[in-house]
């Protein structure tokens, strides 16, 4: 699945949840993830304050919690 990064810590990864896919919203504090929420769609994203044009995709061999 893909995994997305943007500004103040954002973290989007796309990941299957109960058979769904489905989008979970981070945010990186301080080497600390705290989840932010789950959308069922790339539409939902802004209610998490996630602006679509400020993520930048993570390369899949690279470690995305760092």
């Amino acid at each position: 699945m893909g995994v997305w990064r943007g500004p103040n810590g954002i973290l989007v990864e796309a990941i299957m949840l109960d058979d769904r896919p489905t989008l979970r919203v981070s945010h990186l504090v301080n080497g600390h993830v705290y989840l932010q929420g789950y959308c069922a769609s790339v539409a939902e994203l802004g209610r998490h304050g996630v602006d679509l044009a400020q993520l930048v995709e993570q390369p899949r061999d690279a470690e995305h919690l760092t």
